[in-house]
C-alpha cells in the first residue's frame, strides 16, 4: 500500500526534506531527473522508466522521461513526464530559470501526440497521461492557463507534481538521498527519531 504523502512527517523526515530542498535549489534539470525523478517513480511502482537525456532533445519529443505502470489486471498505462528545473508560471514574461506555461503546452501536445515505442511488449503507443513536474512551484494561474488552453479530453491527460510534491513523496518513501546531500544533524537529544 503506497504510503500517504500528506500525513504529518516525523522530525527526522523534516531534516531530509530539508536537506533535499536544499539539493533541489542547486541541481541542474538532469540532476533532478537521475538522482531524484528517476528513483522516485522506480520505488512507486512505475516500470520501463526512460530518460531522453538532453543530449537527445531532438528525438524527445516533449517527454524527457516516460514509463509505464502495470495495473492489476496486468494492462499497461503509459506516462511522459516533462520536468522544469525552476518555477512554471504564467506570466508574460518568467523570470530567469522559471519556465512559461505556453512553452509545457505546447510540450504536452506533443508529447500526447507522439507514438513511443516499448522494446518490452513491441507495440508503438501513445501516451496515456502526461506529468508537468517542476522543481519549484506550479502556479494556480499556470495550472488554470494549461487547463484553459487543453481541450476536455487533453485536459484530464494532464497532471501535476511541484516542488512539494516531490520532497514529502521523496521522504515518506523512505528513499535514500541523492549522493552528495547530507542530512542535517540529528536532533539534540542524540537519537534519530524512527521515521514512521
Amino acid at each position: 500500500m503506497a504510503k500517504n504523502p500528506h500525513r504529518p512527517l516525523s522530525a527526522v523526515e523534516m531534516q531530509r526534506r530539508t536537506a533535499l530542498a536544499a539539493f533541489l535549489d542547486t541541481c541542474s534539470e538532469d540532476a533532478l531527473i537521475e538522482e531524484v525523478l528517476l528513483p522516485l517513480f522506480r520505488q512507486l511502482g512505475f516500470h520501463r522508466i526512460t530518460a531522453a537525456g538532453h543530449r537527445d532533445k531532438a528525438l524527445e519529443y516533449g517527454k524527457d522521461i516516460w514509463m509505464r505502470y502495470t495495473l492489476p489486471t496486468q494492462h499497461f498505462l503509459y506516462f511522459g513526464i516533462q520536468v522544469k528545473r525552476g518555477k512554471l508560471d504564467a506570466t508574460g514574461k518568467p523570470r530567469a530559470g522559471n519556465a512559461n506555461i505556453a512553452e509545457i503546452h505546447n510540450q504536452a501536445l506533443m508529447m500526447l501526440a507522439h507514438e513511443i515505442f516499448d522494446p518490452e511488449t513491441n507495440p508503438r503507443v501513445l501516451v496515456d497521461h502526461a506529468f508537468i513536474v517542476a522543481g519549484e512551484e506550479i502556479t494556480k494561474a499556470a495550472r488554470n492557463w494549461l487547463g484553459n488552453a487543453l481541450d476536455a479530453a487533453k485536459r484530464s491527460q494532464i497532471m501535476f507534481m511541484d516542488r512539494d510534491d516531490i520532497l514529502n513523496q521523496f521522504v515518506v518513501t523512505n528513499l535514500p538521498l541523492p549522493v552528495g546531500v547530507l542530512p542535517s544533524a540529528t536532533p539534540s537529544g542524540g537519537t534519530a527519531e524512527a521515521p514512521f
